[in-house]
Formats: structure tokens, C-alpha cells, sequence
């Protein structure tokens, strides 16, 4: 190792560090709580419940919904995202989705493909990793249920039309899932002006929260046509069989996440400080910060739209003559800079970018904590290595 201070710069799979409020939150519940929520009348359960609704009133009011019921914990957005997934398709049916997704929207479509129950259509995107909601509406037919993408691209950053896929896919009548693991918390997000019927996300990511968390919003008219992903415990109705139908028991079964729900629920309200519109400016800046300079190096090829206010705080590129796994390795150990290299289980946007033959990208990803100088200090480290003979 380098001994270089690290320079964490992969918050587009986890955010790293938290603001102190979530580590004290998840400490408090560990210490002084440690009840399940809603099984119980102790003075510690209800404390647990209370910690579990006040992370649900917080997190709902963050992404303009008005009925805090409408959202749902899961334990990660993956888990959020089968939940909406298989319960949309349980009967089956077209889906239009696109090359820009994410594994946890990409495998449980192929899975259900794979077994004859759906059928689906992949819409292209272009050479900034955008795709042309024209293309959603040519894809949709009389039996699609579900339309699915993400909000913005893990791999080049770039924020897709979803208000106006959104609007396609109400006038069809179909049902519009939004993957916002990249957008929640780092920019403004409501989901009536989004008009989307499901809105899937982590909690460990934009939110600030702790990893095992995650997060459904369910449109009230929705509920009725999503059936239960899994069943089992939830404190209410003990005395029948079957499972809830009232939101949200009725989607999460057995005990829920409380610690990390405690810190999901101090990093939404320290975002809410903050202000989103602070938060946002500041990742567009840093974003900026890190596309200039990275531009200025010859042989670094930058992925994505070509200003930061068209994309998230994430940067991918590539450096002729390396292998991007082996620059990451360079990066980390010699100057303690940590992005994330390969195909960022996003196998189809690097096929469409030209960037899977020879292992994907390296991606910078910038999060809230972080600071010009780890940006200046990552731009520094790339140029000293565009520098050297390429170890290939």
C-alpha cells in the first residue's frame, strides 16, 4: 500500500463515509433499543416501531409522497426492485425495458423470460448512454404490463427522460417502474411529477443510510395489482393465515432491518439540512471538477454526457494501454484512490458503449463528503500514470 490517505470515490455501489448522525443512529437502536419492530407492547418495541415510522415519514417526504404507507422497506434496492418485478408480472406479459439497466432489473427479467412467462424488449440507447423515450412508445404493445429503467445510468452518469417515458406509460395504461439507485438523494426526485407507478432504491447509497436497506414506493391505485413477493411475520393480523393486504405489511414480511433503517433515517434527514438543492449543486460541481481535469489527460477516453448537470456524480472512462482493472489496482495502491472497474453489472450498457471486449471502464463516483481535493488528488494520480509506459 501506497500509505496515502484513502480517497473513496465508489459511491455509486455503497456511500462511504456516513455523516456521523447515521453511525450514532445505528448505534443507539444496537445499545439502548435492540427490539424488533411491532412485536411487542414494551417500552422498546414501540421505541423500535416508532424509529421504523418516523424513517418512513422521513424518506416519503423526501420523494413527495403523501401517504407514508405507500412505502415499503426492503433490504436493499435489489430486493425492492423483485419485489415490483415479480409482483407486476405475475400473470405474465410483455416488457419494454432498456439496455442501460442494472443486473437487479436485467436477471429477474431474464429469469422470468427464460421460464416462458414474459416477453421482453430492450430499447437501445445512445452513445451517452441515453435512451429516446420515441423508442419506449414504438416498443409498447396492447399486453405490455410493465415498463422499467433506470433514472440514471450506474456506468455513464446520464439522467434519462423519465417524466417524459412516465407520461407514455400512463397513457398506455401500463405500469412504469423507476430504478432510482443512482438519482435518490442526489438530486431532486418526486414521483408525481416523475408519474411513475413504482419507484425501487437503495437506502446505502444516495441516502446515506447503512447497506441492507432499501426502499418500494407503491402508487395507492397499484397495491391491488402487486401481489405479495413473500409471506410470513408482520406483527399485525396474527390471527389468520394469510397475508396482509393492508400497506406496508403487506410486502414486508418477517422482521425488518431496524439498525439500518435507524441510519437510513439520519442520513435522509442530514440530506434534508443540507437541502437537496445544495446537495445536487455540489455533486454537479465536483462532477465538473473531475470531467475537466480528466479531459485534459491524453489517452483518457471519458464515457457519457459531456456536461456534469446531464449526469450523476458518476465518471467513467478508460486509459489507452491499460486494462481498467489494473489501473483501478494502480489508482488504490499507489495513491490510495478507490473507484470501481469492470462491467459494473451493467453488462449490456458496456456492450452498447464498445467497452466489454476489453473489461469495461473505470468509474469515479462521487458522493456528498466529498471534497475538491480528492478530486484534484484522483485527476493528479491518472496523469502520473497516463505518464508511464502502459503496462500493455
Amino acid at each position: 500500500m501506497s500509505g496515502a490517505p484513502r480517497i473513496y470515490l465508489d459511491n455509486a455501489a455503497t456511500s462511504w463515509p456516513k455523516p456521523e448522525s447515521v453511525y450514532q443512529a445505528t448505534d443507539r437502536y444496537q445499545r439502548e433499543v435492540g427490539a424488533a419492530a411491532g412485536r411487542g407492547g414494551h417500552v422498546e418495541a414501540i421505541a423500535a416501531r416508532e424509529i421504523v415510522e418516523t424513517a418512513r415519514r422521513d424518506v416519503a417526504h423526501w420523494i413527495g409522497v403523501r401517504d407514508p404507507r405507500n412505502v415499503v422497506f426492503a433490504f436493499n434496492g435489489t430486493d425492492a426492485l423483485n419485489i415490483a418485478i415479480h409482483g407486476a408480472l405475475a400473470e405474465g406479459g410483455h416488457v419494454v425495458t432498456t439496455v442501460v439497466e442494472h443486473n437487479s432489473v436485467l436477471r429477474p427479467l431474464a429469469t422470468l423470460e427464460d421460464a416462458g412467462r414474459i416477453v421482453v424488449t430492450r430499447v437501445p440507447c445512445d452513445a451517452e448512454g441515453l435512451i429516446d423515450p420515441a423508442e419506449v412508445r414504438r416498443a409498447l404493445r396492447a399486453d405490455t404490463r410493465l415498463v422499467v429503467m433506470s433514472h440514471a445510468s450506474n456506468v455513464t452518469g446520464a439522467i434519462q427522460p423519465a417524466a417524459e417515458v412516465g407520461q407514455i406509460v400512463r397513457d398506455h395504461d401500463a405500469l412504469f417502474l423507476l430504478d432510482a439507485a443512482q438519482t435518490v438523494g442526489e438530486m431532486p426526485l418526486d414521483v408525481e411529477e416523475l408519474q411513475v407507478d413504482l419507484l425501487a432504491a437503495p437506502g446505502h447509497k444516495g441516502l446515506l443510510g447503512p447497506l441492507g436497506t432499501g426502499l418500494l414506493y407503491i402508487r395507492p391505485t397499484v397495491a391491488d395489482r402487486l401481489p405479495s413477493f413473500r409471506q410470513g411475520g408482520t406483527g399485525s393480523r396474527s390471527e389468520r393465515d394469510r397475508q396482509p393486504d393492508e400497506l406496508p405489511d403487506k410486502y414486508e414480511a418477517g422482521n425488518l432491518n431496524v439498525p439500518g433503517i435507524a441510519g437510513l433515517g439520519a442520513g435522509v434527514r442530514w440530506l434534508a439540512v443540507q437541502g437537496i438543492g445544495s446537495v445536487r449543486n455540489r455533486g454537479v460541481a465536483l462532477t465538473q471538477q473531475m470531467l475537466d481535469g480528466l479531459a485534459a489527460i491524453d489517452g483518457v477516453r471519458i464515457y457519457g454526457p459531456a456536461t456534469a448537470e446531464a449526469r450523476v456524480a458518476v465518471v467513467s472512462v478508460t486509459l489507452k494501454g491499460y486494462d481498467p482493472q489494473e489501473l483501478a489496482t494502480m489508482l488504490d495502491t499507489a495513491f490510495g484512490v478507490q473507484p470501481r472497474a469492470g462491467l459494473h453489472c451493467a453488462p449490456l450498457m458496456h456492450q452498447a458503449l464498445g467497452t466489454a471486449a476489453f473489461g469495461g471502464t473505470v468509474r469515479f463516483s462521487l458522493g456528498p463528503l466529498n471534497t475538491e481535493s480528492d478530486v484534484e488528488t484522483a485527476v493528479t494520480a491518472m496523469t502520473e500514470i497516463a505518464t508511464q509506459t502502459p503496462v500493455r
